[in-house]
């Protein structure tokens, strides 16, 4: 009160303004803040404007009442968004509307990823009005608000505990309080003796509390120690300190017996800015003297609000004051759709006695501990002092201390028990789980960085069978009957869109398995198998190749290779080929013929040898190959396929265009045994459709006559099952990374898929025993580069003689028979 005096008293005297100091008084009873506003409309002649409604419920009245009477209504204290300016166009909020500071407050939560919150308020109009906005701002970046917790506003300190132990058997740790300063001041005092200031626990204020923590006490301040805290970005000014020094002044003068001079908050800067921005607004009225006229309300409840006048000018007044645009003492103060424009906010951490400022936060440029004007950047805070722990950023969730368990859903199934198994004994009733993906699941836990407390649920029906499909199992999650599911549980999409998996701890895709048939015919021209087609044509043309190079060499100095072109052709041919069993007589005269040659046979020697060995292969061992190849043609053939119960095959074969009524459910590695051999004509299956896991389960224990074939569709594997936004998946899933990357998880596959003497490798694959080129380009690259090499240096040589002949026979006066210099040549290389 004492400040609004001193702000209107250096408000210009000529503005016809008036102010009452029923308006601003603390009443919490709203009864006679509504007989004080009524009372002063009725007795003050000539009111132009309203200032003053502390509350939003308060505001929500008088602008009802303002917009009857054609009167502002401005408020720089009522920030709830409840508060409707569409429906009362008489009402001005000069202060921040709650809902602006919610992108700090998500900043914050996105930062530091945490994945849910509790939000604490107080239940009234200034508590309720902003959390559904700020819930559904933290929807869209996947943050959920696993519990509301709502204060009455008049509840008992004994109340206010109760709720905070409540609060305590949570595993969330992230609390957003969004109260009014004399509330926070109870509730902080009443966390601070419950320890719930300590290591793991985030407390974030609204400026509801951020904006006016200069006004709490050392005691309060010494329990909020590293609570984060959103307040309204104020800027210093010199014109803002010269203000306080002289409020400071006057405040002391007025106050003499009070010995600490309070601090002015934005409130107090807001409500300067309003009172002169109002007496601006009237002195731009050009109107020394107010119209008004007598109010026809009609039937009303009150006959006192029948005597109110209709102000004539207090439209004219309000549109001044929309049009204010100014730097006052809070900053930029101007008005958009009837509410103050102020979007910066500071983001503060309660240290010591005080609070520090840690980052800053707008619209443009986001959350950044020195933000650049008008450019986003990478979204940090200077360094936080948090809670208990100054050095390490909470997690932001614990393990419930309420001493429940985790309960863990497990399938029941009757086959492949080395991935799981659920055994019950009937004389203790008491029930064991155990395997593989059980094992897998322990060591996880184990590397944990705190203690994890769970029971383990098989998914029965009353009758102990099992209690569905894996989707069913999953559906369980959903529905909230397990807190996850721990088994062979593979990761696919669509029930990813429902739950979430951690990281997979097996290798993925669905695959085939066959029976594998004796290829008994052999073909007429089974001596052609050992070598692809590519093979053999290049084999036969470096065999011509090699023999046109040798005759280049040798047909001038060699009479076998001289004769008819006939007789040349056919020497040529005869020699390269018979080199293919050794066989050549003919004698080489040419060194450069010799080196080709003996490079050549080297190559004919591993080729030979080579094809030798692969030709004995295919003569005298059982050739085996599958009976099936692909899905497709299974559904060409119209054969059965098996595939696992309770699987989600069925589905992907549908979706392959597989009819229903072809598929046949099996349970164990014995059952697919049986199936198989008995064939789609025999009662079982021409395949089964499983994923890759199982199929190398029965092929390392039935590896005879039996293989994995065909291509390869891919999943996710097996992973294990959390309710959406869990914040188990995160820790666990980096567990599951650290135990496969070691050598836990080679002992746990040692441990339970032990192989069978007689399988080496269950992982069979069928191949050609066809050899191909890939094989041999490299002995044909040495080869081809020595007969090149070879009839370079022949055509060097043979054009440095012809050159030297020719000098020679022109320079000699004597007649003579001419040299052959060429011949000599030859014979020489």
């Amino acid at each position: 009160m004492t400040f609004l005096k001193h702000v209107l008293n250096r408000c210009s005297e000529n503005t016809a303004f008036f102010l009452s100091n029923s308006f601003f008084v603390f009443d919490s009873i709203r009864g006679l803040f509504i007989f004080s506003a009524i009372d002063l409309l009725k007795n003050v002649e000539a009111v132009q404007a309203i200032l003053g409604p502390l509350r939003s419920g308060e505001a929500d009245f008088v602008a009802n009442i303002g917009e009857k009477i054609h009167v502002p209504v401005i408020s720089f204290t009522a920030t709830s968004p409840s508060l409707s300016l569409a429906k009362q166009p008489y009402f001005i909020r000069a202060a921040q509307n709650d809902v602006a500071q919610i992108g700090a407050i998500v900043s914050i939560v996105k930062l530091y990823g945490w994945r849910e919150i509790v939000t604490i308020y107080e239940d009234n109009d200034f508590g309720s009005g902003m959390i559904p906005f700020l819930a559904d701002a933290l929807q869209q970046i996947d943050v959920k608000v696993a519990s509301r917790s709502v204060l009455p506003t008049d509840c008992s300190n004994s109340f206010i505990k109760t709720e905070l132990y409540r609060l305590m058997t949570m595993q969330t740790r992230v609390f957003v309080v969004h109260v009014t300063p004399s509330f926070g001041r109870r509730l902080f005092l009443a966390v601070h003796k419950l320890d719930m200031m300590s290591s793991d626990y985030v407390w974030i204020v609204t400026n509801g509390v951020g904006n006016l923590l200069g006004s709490m006490n050392s005691t309060v301040i010494s329990a909020m120690q590293g609570v984060l805290g959103v307040r309204t970005y104020v800027p210093e000014t010199a014109k803002r300190a010269e203000f306080v020094a002289r409020w400071s002044r006057q405040f002391r003068l007025d106050n003499p017996d009070v010995e600490t001079t309070p601090e002015l908050d934005v409130f107090g800067l807001w409500s300067y800015d309003t009172i002169q921005a109002l007496a601006f607004a009237v002195e731009r009225t050009n109107s020394r003297k107010f119209k008004f006229q007598r109010a026809q309300l009609g039937n009303s409840n009150s006959t006192d609000v029948e005597s109110l006048r209709i102000s004539r000018t207090g439209r004219q007044l309000l549109d001044e004051m929309l049009r204010t645009n100014e730097v006052g003492m809070s900053g930029e103060f101007r008005f958009v759709n009837g509410e103050l424009q102020s979007n910066r906010f500071e983001v503060v951490n309660v240290i010591g006695k005080g609070e520090r400022v840690v980052g800053v936060w707008t619209p443009q440029t986001g959350l950044s501990s020195q933000p650049v004007e008008g450019k986003p950047g990478r979204a940090n805070l200077s360094t936080v002092v948090w809670p208990g722990d100054p050095g390490a950023v909470p997690k932001g969730w614990v393990v419930p201390t309420n001493g429940n368990k985790l309960r863990i859903g497990v399938p029941y199934k009757t086959g492949f028990s080395e991935f799981l198994q659920v055994r019950s004994d009937p004389a203790t009733n008491k029930t064991t789980v155990r395997g593989y993906c059980i094992d897998v699941f322990e060591a996880v836990v184990n590397v944990l960085p705190y203690s994890l407390s769970y029971e383990f649920v098989p998914f029965i029906d009353e009758h102990g069978k099992s209690g569905g499909t894996y989707n069913q199992l999953v559906d369980q999650v959903i529905l909230g009957k397990y807190d996850a599911v721990v088994g062979d549980v593979t990761i696919i999409a669509n029930r990813s869109n429902y739950v979430d998996f951690t990281l997979p701890y097996t290798e993925s895709g669905v695959s085939l398995l066959v029976p594998m048939e004796a290829e008994h015919k052999k073909s007429v021209f089974v001596f052609s198998k050992p070598l692809t087609a590519e093979l053999w044509i290049t084999s036969g043309s470096f065999f011509v190749f090699t023999g046109l190079v040798v005759w280049l060499l040798e047909h001038r100095i060699n009479p076998a290779f001289r004769g008819t072109p006939l007789e040349q052709i056919g020497v040529t041919f005869y020699f390269a080929f018979s080199t293919m069993v050794f066989a050549h007589k003919e004698r080489l005269q040419s060194n450069l013929a010799r080196f080709v040659v003996i490079v050549w046979v080297f190559v004919v020697l591993i080729l030979t040898s080579s094809y030798t060995a692969s030709l004995t292969s295919i003569l005298t061992f059982q050739q085996l190959r599958p009976t099936v190849t692909s899905i497709q043609s299974l559904v060409r053939n119209g054969d059965y396929i098996g595939y696992l119960e309770g699987s989600f095959v069925p589905s992907l074969l549908e979706r392959m265009n597989v009819d229903k009524s072809k598929l046949r459910e099996y349970s164990t590695a014995e059952q697919y045994k049986e199936g198989l051999t008995r064939g789609s004509g025999g009662g079982g299956v021409s395949a089964i459709v499983d994923e890759i896991p199982y199929i190398k389960l029965f092929l390392a224990k039935y590896c005879t006559g039996f293989s994995m074939v065909g291509p390869t569709y891919k999943t996710g594997g097996f992973g294990f099952v959390f309710p959406k936004g869990s914040p188990f998946v995160a820790d666990i899933s980096r567990a599951v990374l650290n135990i496969t990357e070691g050598d836990s998880m080679a002992s746990i596959q040692r441990a339970w898929f032990e192989r069978s003497e007689a399988c080496a490798d269950p992982n069979q694959e069928v191949n050609s025993n066809s050899l191909t080129f890939s094989s041999f380009w490299g002995l044909f690259l040495i080869t081809g580069t020595a007969s090149l090499g070879a009839i370079i240096v022949f055509l060097l040589f043979s054009f440095h003689q012809w050159v030297k002949g020719r000098s020679t026979a022109s320079l000699s006066a004597e007649p003579g028979p001419p040299h052959n210099s060429l011949a000599i040549h030859d014979q020489a290389i």
